[in-house]
């Protein structure tokens, strides 16, 4: 079982930074892609940002030059530097990585983290 802790949400006025973190624990052999992705009352669950094991990043057009994700692997963390907040980026985010085991690519989330902006 894989478990995956999140933290750093909370209530920001706009203009602001959070930082999130999520870390992973338990049975991970080789962990892929992590990403991060909100959802915001009343719509869909949207990807944010991921990073690949090899760093290569894909980030949402609305947080490019805002937000900035990154790894740790040694530790299986994956943090969301957020900054510039803005109401609109207000939502429970949620931690999502994807477990190489054997052929299969296993998916896990978080249970998520509310950011709430504040205008």
């Amino acid at each position: 079982q894989v478990q995956l802790v999140e933290s750093g949400g909370g209530l920001v006025q706009a203009g602001g930074s959070l930082r999130l973190s999520c870390a992973a624990s338990g049975s991970i052999f080789s962990i892929n892609a992590m990403g991060w992705y909100r959802q915001a009352p009343g719509k869909q669950r949207e990807l944010v940002a991921a990073i690949t094991n090899s760093g290569s990043t894909n980030y949402a057009d609305s947080v490019k030059g805002r937000f900035t994700i990154s790894r740790d692997n040694a530790e299986n963390t994956v943090y969301l530097q957020m900054n510039s907040l803005k109401p609109e980026d207000a939502a429970v985010y949620y931690c999502n990585i994807h477990v190489i085991k054997g052929i299969s690519v296993l998916d896990y989330w978080g249970k998520g983290t509310l950011v709430t902006v504040s205008s």
